[in-house]
């Protein structure tokens, strides 16, 4: 088998960069492993706690024992489906600050700054408000990506965002627009009460096409020939087979699985392949290197009135919400239950967001366990810029052995102080008057949990992965040593290779990855055709005018 593209991974990226390069008129062949995304685990929004804990469509993966974290491990949930994490995730849409893509370009990602990004999304979304306010001028209208807004009329819901404002922060029309600071709506990947994800808004179209073809199969390494990708060796059906690329190979497998691959293909720390017997292709230490994520707290409170979802959480409830999902595609199933953000900065002298609240109007882990208290809310807060770095290696020289992920958590002193501030400033948000009807007593931390050492251990015992790994093939210039790909996504060292995903993020952008995975795709595949970018925006963000003396 052969085509001029080879994409590795039918991910967010993967899936945008098949369907442009078809589009193109290029023959393309995409490589996934995992299998068909159809049934209602995966496309019933309200559903999203089920795929990401069924081995069926995840991965798997485990991160090592976190030193910081008392020795725990924590999962590591991977798209292993059509699609990828985009058919596991939570449905949460969200571009990133502007600030972000600065820092990027700042970083030796030249190009990538938010003048050049935002027509990218503008050119991937297809926007729907659903009567909530928004700013149009930002988005887009016509592209493969819908983006909609929850119904919200919960009133804790709708609380949340009260809260906020009588707290004295901003409150947002559209955190995807000119202002991400502040408390609003959320928007999210749903479309006609189904789950839109990179898989329905990009392969499937894609594949309609006689020149894209998807297969099933586990890539194994990049083959190269005198410094040359030119295929890819994958097991397919029990045996192992090359399909060849006439014009490049382009890896979007994760920030988990494009180091790996790398690596096994020889190109990384020579040092770390030398240990694995891996023959040297290309010498880049910073391979797997520069792994960051969001980590989380769930904040919990207890509701004193039968508002919240508890009351629907039982074999009764849930089976009423799936029967009216599975026939009409409308009421609780067709959302994922986040419909209020919020976006603010942990002190003065920060000039944009660094914390996000993700509100949710049940008291539940993301594993599906509900409280035992019963009727209740939580908000998910976490810092969106720690200091601490890990790094994804190898295990063995055995493609089927999963990653070393050690993520080194917590490792910044930062860390602590900024989990700190967040649990302090939701405690303030819960105090409002807005919740005043509906707050009972704090379920976690726990209102005898106030001193910084007893704040410390709550945080090292129940803080959790928000499942946003990225940065393990970090662009920048081509003569940093540190770099994995150029600004054009090409693997520094190697011709006819690329790497397109969240792995190429220098650092983490504020807020959930799908979004920005999805515009890398897109502008890698401008790169790849090399027909030119869109024309770079003038359009200004909102920066608080007086972040510098003031929080809010």
């Amino acid at each position: 088998m052969q085509a001029d593209y080879v994409i590795v991974g039918a991910g967010s990226a993967g899936c945008a960069l098949a369907y442009r390069l078809s589009e193109a008129g290029h023959s393309v062949i995409v490589i996934e492993h995992g299998g068909t995304d159809a049934g209602p685990f995966i496309q019933m929004p309200a559903a999203l706690s089920y795929p990401m804990n069924m081995s069926r469509y995840d991965w798997g993966y485990l991160s090592e024992p976190e030193p910081n974290l008392g020795g725990r491990q924590l999962v590591v949930p991977r798209g292993k489906v059509i699609g990828g994490s985009s058919s596991i995730n939570g449905m949460i849409y969200v571009r990133g600050h502007a600030r972000d893509f600065e820092t990027w370009a700042e970083m030796g990602a030249k190009g990538w700054s938010y003048a050049d990004v935002l027509p990218y999304y503008k050119r991937l979304e297809h926007w729907h408000d659903g009567g909530h306010g928004g700013d149009a001028s930002w988005r887009g209208t016509d592209g493969p990506l819908h983006v909609s807004r929850g119904p919200r009329t919960n009133p804790l819901t709708r609380a949340f965002v009260e809260a906020g404002q009588e707290a004295g922060y901003q409150v947002t029309g559209d955190y995807n627009g000119e202002k991400q600071e502040g408390f609003g709506p959320f928007d999210s990947t749903i479309w006609k009460g189904q789950r839109w994800s990179a898989a329905n808004a990009y392969l499937r179209p894609a594949l309609k096409r006689e020149n894209c073809t998807l297969i099933r199969a586990l890539a194994r390494r990049v083959v190269i020939n005198e410094g040359r990708a030119t295929g890819v060796e994958v097991t397919r059906n029990g045996a192992t087979e090359v399909i060849a690329a006439r014009a490049e190979v382009i890896l979007a497998a994760s920030s988990i699985n494009s180091p790996k691959l790398l690596m096994l293909s020889g190109i990384g720390p020579a040092a770390h392949l030398a240990e694995h017997g891996i023959d040297v292709v290309a010498d880049r230490p910073g391979v797997g290197q520069n792994l960051q994520d969001h980590l989380e707290l769930y904040i919990q409170q207890a509701a004193t009135q039968p508002v919240s979802l508890f009351k629907h959480w039982n074999l009764f409830g849930k089976a009423m919400i799936g029967a009216q999902w599975l026939f009409t595609r409308t009421g609780l199933g067709a959302s994922n239950q986040f419909e209020s953000a919020g976006f603010i900065r942990s002190r003065a002298g920060i000039d944009y967001p660094d914390i996000q609240f993700h509100f949710l109007p049940i008291a539940v882990r993301y594993d599906g366990k509900v409280a035992a208290e019963g009727h209740g809310f939580q908000a998910h807060v976490g810092p969106m810029r720690s200091k601490s770095r890990g790094a994804v290696s190898l295990r063995s020289a055995d493609p089927v052995e999963a990653p070393r992920i050690a993520f080194n958590y917590m490792s910044h002193p930062d860390d602590w102080d900024e989990f700190r501030t967040c649990i302090h400033l939701t405690r303030e948000i819960f105090a409002q008057d807005a919740f005043a009807p509906y707050r009972g007593k704090e379920i976690q931390p726990g209102a005898d949990v106030q001193s910084d050492a007893a704040l410390d251990d709550f945080i090292r015992e129940h803080v959790e992965s928000a499942y946003h790994p990225c940065g393990t093939c970090r662009m920048g210039r081509a003569d940093d040593p540190a770099a994995v790909v150029d600004p054009e996504t090409r693997v520094i060292g190697v011709d006819g290779l690329r790497v397109a995903d969240s792995s190429v993020f220098p650092q983490i952008t504020n807020g959930n990855l799908n979004a920005p995975s999805i515009m890398v795709g897109e502008k890698a595949a401008d790169h790849i055709l090399d027909r030119g970018m869109l024309p770079a925006s003038n359009a200004q963000p909102w920066i608080h005018p007086d972040w510098q003396n003031s929080q809010r």
